[in-house]
């Protein structure tokens, strides 16, 4: 590393000359190579270190500039190599700035006291009056933050996380902050103990308070105009632009917030998106999205959501305050102007339709439809996995991964259908067969939770549900025998055998990560214990966790495929796999032809209302192909139709290496 020296007394006077001052001099070193030509009009103070200056800056337009300092007064910093910082308004105080940082034309930024810079700040997410408050950091995962905010039951627990925190807030604590390399920062008004991470742009900010920016080289961070944080953490990758206002809040990665979006109390885990709407001690995990002036969260759990235009919550029913909060769990809709009442729970891939205040726990009949009738809630159990837009939801969220940083905090697991989702379903079975012997099969009506549940949406929903379970047995036991040419039924046995793996019982979805709740139960007894004590062994954990998410999977569905076809592990044989994957075939095929008709839908003549604008119906329908498409050649219906095939042809290859054997 280039050692700094103290300055010549050639040196000092023609930085003097151009209209540079110091107390004292000999606070100020160089590094050798130093040219005091491109620093003017500069006032120093305290302990000051300055790089070489010896490159030029292209800017947008063509307009190059020389690396140096301009009209500006700096205290107490260490600066980098070709740096340039100029017109200053105020002072830049108690920073080191990393090399090829571009600063110009800000008011102040400066670092005043010892500052954790956003760690440790408290947010009061769920519940506005605290209870759940989660302690942001720089490592923080949505699944952290998960158990942090719904475990408050274990206070132990709780005690020993909230200890792990203030550690790592220690330990980051510092009365110095950074800015590190490749930085710009044009425009900006008030910057205050903000530490800055490497390749940040930050251009029009109105004011930055008590945070940290995790920018870095694989997925830089931008601030836009007119933007106010306030006791923030903002992940690598993120977006906050458009005069969005933030205050007690952790930003993700590759989160987008824009658009005047207002939020407090609040934590975006990644790939969120927030735009024109706001949010209050809303916990949004993965791909939470919400575009609509009209829409506030607050007081809600969600993940891989979207809310529609004016969608609505209400924490409190106008007694003992917002003390009132909603879980909605992963992959649910909300439609136009839909509205709950907290608290309430709804299930996994459900669609809400209308104004709900029935305060009812849906989370064990996943897939449905709430729709409000006659000012109730009717429940049409399972429909959603006939949707298209299910299935598309599905197929988008990974490829909408915009994280690029391959330190990711969140372990995301896409899948529609895991050990989760079909415990729900099996639950979601019992329920609606034991409302049908307790009411009888000829009931018009049946109520579950203050809910209505019609006779012809509760037979659909038995039937969706049995299908999806067919299913997800099926595609698990074809994953395990793939590749494997047996050549009697004690190797298929063997095959199937698990071992000893995890994964039976109970599991959980953490905001993103799902894990048999034994694991999970585990990790947290050993935090008690003081066992675990650093965050990023806890996140380790989580990362194992999620990397042996199939093999933990087959755990679990091995055991329901037992209790389900009513067969042992010690006498399966290869015509019980036939018959399984018969099954899960007949199965596929008609959810795929259920989604296939719903595609087509899409495709009617009441769908084309509004194109071949003043022209005859003709005209209408070629409008329409011109700018949606035909129906047959749509990539989504072709991919259905692949899909069709290709299943049929995986499972006609299993049975055909099983048949021998039979």
């Amino acid at each position: 590393m280039q050692q700094y020296r103290n300055l010549t007394q050639d040196e000092i006077d023609q930085l003097e000359k151009n209209g540079c001052s110091c107390p004292d001099w000999d606070q100020v070193t160089v590094k050798e190579g130093f040219d005091p030509r491109f620093v003017r009009n500069a006032q120093f103070s305290g302990k000051i270190s300055l790089g070489n200056f010896d490159t030029q800056f292209e800017l947008a337009g063509g307009l190059k500039k020389h690396a140096g300092i301009n009209n500006a007064v700096i205290h107490n910093c260490s600066i980098g190599d070709n740096v340039v910082i100029e017109n200053v308004q105020n002072y830049i105080a108690n920073y080191t700035i990393g090399s090829y940082c571009f600063i110009q034309n800000v008011d102040v930024i400066l670092v005043d006291g010892p500052t954790t810079f956003g760690n440790g700040v408290q947010v009061n997410v769920l519940n506005e009056t605290g209870g759940r408050e989660v302690h942001i950091n720089d490592k923080l995962s949505a699944h952290f933050a998960y158990i942090y905010s719904l475990y408050r039951h274990r206070s132990q627990l709780i005690e020993r996380m909230k200890s792990i925190i203030d550690f790592y807030c220690d330990k980051h604590a510092s009365d110095r902050g950074t800015i590190g390399p490749h930085c710009k920062i044009v425009n900006v008004g008030y910057i205050k103990n903000v530490r800055i991470g490497s390749h940040t742009k930050i251009t029009g900010a109105m004011k930055l308070k008590n945070g940290s920016i995790n920018s870095n080289v694989h997925d830089p961070v931008y601030i836009g105009r007119n933007v106010i944080a306030e006791d923030f953490i903002v992940s690598s990758g993120s977006r906050i632009d458009g005069g969005s206002f933030i205050t007690r809040c952790f930003v993700g990665q590759a989160c987008l917030i824009n658009h005047g979006y207002s939020a407090s109390d609040s934590l975006f885990f990644s790939n969120c998106q927030g735009e024109n709407g706001e949010a209050c001690a809303l916990f949004a995990g993965p791909y939470t999205v919400t575009h609509h002036k009209s829409t506030l969260l607050i007081a809600g759990m969600f993940s891989f959501m979207n809310a529609g235009s004016g969608s609505n919550q209400s924490n409190h029913m106008y007694k003992l305050g917002p003390i009132h909060q909603g879980i909605i769990e992963r992959g649910a809709k909300t439609t136009s102007n839909s509205y709950v009442l907290w608290p309430a729970k709804v299930g996994a891939f459900s669609l809400i339709l209308g104004r709900h205040s029935q305060h009812a726990d849906t989370s064990n009949l996943p897939f449905s439809y709430l729709i409000e009738k006659d000012n109730g809630t009717y429940i049409a159990p399972g429909v959603n996995l006939r949707s298209v837009g299910t299935i598309r939801d599905a197929k988008k969220w990974p490829e909408r991964d915009r994280r690029k940083d391959p330190n990711r905090l969140d372990c995301i697991n896409f899948n529609l259908l895991s050990p989760y989702t079909i415990q729900k379903v099996f639950a979601g079975l019992e329920i609606l067969n034991n409302l049908q012997a307790t009411a009888g099969e000829a009931s018009e009506l049946y109520t579950f939770q203050s809910c209505i549940i019609t006779n012809s949406a509760l037979r659909k929903g038995l039937s969706l549900y049995e299908i999806i379970i067919h299913k997800f047995l099926g595609n698990s036991i074809i994953k395990r025998l793939e590749g494997t040419r047996f050549k009697s039924n004690q190797e298929i046995r063997q095959q199937l055998d698990p071992g000893d793996r995890p994964g039976l019982g109970e599991w959980v979805d953490m905001s993103g990560l799902i894990a048999p709740k034994s694991e999970i139960d585990d990790l947290l007894n050993k935090i008690e214990a003081g066992e675990i004590t650093k965050l990023k062994d806890i996140n380790h954990i989580f990362q194992k966790l999620h990397q042996d998410y199939y093999q933990n999977e087959w755990t679990w569905a091995w055991d329901k495929i037992q209790s389900f076809y009513k067969l042992k592990a010690d006498e399966i044989t290869a015509a019980d796999v036939i018959g399984i994957v018969e099954k899960w075939k007949e199965s596929v095929v008609n959810l795929d032809e259920m989604i296939y008709c719903d595609a087509k839908k899409e495709f009617s003549l009441s769908f084309k209302t509004g194109f071949g604008a003043d022209g005859n119906i003709q005209d209408r329908a070629m409008d329409f192909e011109y700018v949606r498409g035909a129906f047959d050649k749509n990539p989504f219906v072709m991919a259905t139709l692949k899909h069709i095939e290709d299943k049929k042809a995986l499972g006609d290859e299993l049975v055909a290496r099983l048949l021998p054997l039979t």
